[in-house]
């Protein structure tokens, strides 16, 4: 059994004979929300005979805590032999004072750059029962299914020189280079183009061409790719800014977007409000397929670590959920399960359950622990 490659339509992603999985709930909510995916993994081991080879591993905050280092180099190892990894958060106010190389969210960083994870895809998905919740009126996102695809091993986060100076006066001046090559942006762009394929056929590319060179490059590279290798995608270019604009205006006029490092962490974030909440959006970041058709991949929810509501009970665990429903289609090509899960998550939705972030007149208020087992006996019901 094997899946699609999202870059190279018809190349199979290799399915392992032993799937193995590497947890890294880090700081904050991310280990309770990760704690509701255990259950979801226990469910599909119980019903659907789907199990994993599971290695749990410590990163940010807690991996500095243990380790005095944001990922340690063993955990890297664990990363790279594993076939795929589910990360939770990191970051709190107890690690703010730590130099900048210390910082909790150097683990992910160096994730991505060790694994080579360079194409990010961050689903906006507005459920039918979390409508109301949207801070835009429901007319505009009825409906809204779109995918933004972020370049994420490139860019102003990873460009050299960087760093802090000190200036003859004795000013400082923080560098910062945004970077990118022909090739990192032809790579992130295939994945875009493939995935554009499977949906509306349309793709827009945002960038800065009109005051930044690594702007202008991203569009003739886009637009070469596209007359070359996909000519049958509708592909459009629009500056980031304008971007963010029309994704409150008018969102659903986009279907598939591609953007760089910087603006797809801006911009994604920003469509992560249209769905009403940050704790309902998963996300998935690959690395190109070896030879056999497996590649590296990280699923992680987009919310962040949430110091303030952490240890409390009420984290959203659906993005964590739903990452692990990416991480059943992309790694594992269990279309079915994956399927299977998110139908679970939107009916719980459904019934009325809401966690404080997505709360609703009518609705019932429940916690981490209680959305959790809403989604697992959800499961049962549909099983059944």
């Amino acid at each position: 059994m094997g899946l699609d490659s999202p870059d190279h339509p018809g190349r199979r992603i290799a399915m392992p004979a032993n799937r193995t999985l590497l947890l890294l709930p880090g700081d904050g909510i991310g280990p309770e929300v990760m704690t509701e995916v255990r259950h979801v993994i226990g469910w599909l081991a119980r019903h659907r005979a789907v199990s994993f080879e599971i290695t749990e591993d410590l990163v940010g905050g807690a991996a500095i805590d243990a380790r005095g280092t944001p990922i340690a180099a063993e955990t890297v190892a664990r990363a790279k032999a594993a076939d795929a990894v589910l990360f939770g958060a990191v970051g709190g106010p107890k690690w703010d004072k730590l130099g900048f190389a210390k910082r909790p969210e150097i683990g992910i960083l160096t994730l991505r750059r060790e694994l080579g994870l360079f194409a990010n895809l961050r689903p906006a998905v507005v459920l039918e029962p979390l409508v109301a919740a949207s801070t835009l009126k429901p007319e505009l996102v009825r409906g809204l299914d779109l995918m933004i695809v972020r370049e994420a091993t490139g860019g102003i986060y990873f460009g050299e020189p960087r760093g802090v100076e000190t200036l003859p006066d004795g000013q400082k001046r923080g560098i910062n280079t945004e970077v990118y090559t022909t090739g990192e942006i032809e790579r992130v762009g295939r994945v875009a183009f493939a995935l554009a394929q499977k949906r509306a056929r349309r793709l827009c590319s945002v960038e800065k061409a009109n005051v930044m060179e690594s702007g202008l490059l991203w569009r003739e590279t886009m637009t070469a790719l596209g007359k070359r290798e996909f000519p049958e995608i509708a592909l459009s270019h629009m500056y980031a800014d304008n971007c963010a604009m029309q994704l409150v205006r008018n969102p659903r006029q986009f279907d598939v977007i591609v953007t760089s490092n910087l603006f797809g962490d801006l911009l994604s974030d920003l469509a992560s409000m249209l769905t009403g909440s940050l704790g309902m959006l998963p996300s998935a970041t690959l690395g190109a397929p070896d030879a056999s058709g497996k590649r590296p991949a990280l699923y992680e929810p987009i919310h962040g670590s949430a110091p303030d509501i952490a240890g409390k009970g009420l984290a959203n665990p659906m993005a964590e959920i739903l990452s692990f429903a990416m991480l059943l289609r992309w790694s594992f090509a269990l279309e079915d399960e994956a399927a299977l899960l998110e139908r679970a998550c939107t009916n719980v939705l459904a019934s009325g359950l809401r966690t404080p972030d997505v709360m609703a007149p009518g609705c019932r208020e429940v916690g981490t622990k209680a959305m959790g087992e809403a989604v697992v006996k959800e499961l049962d019901r549909l099983a059944a």
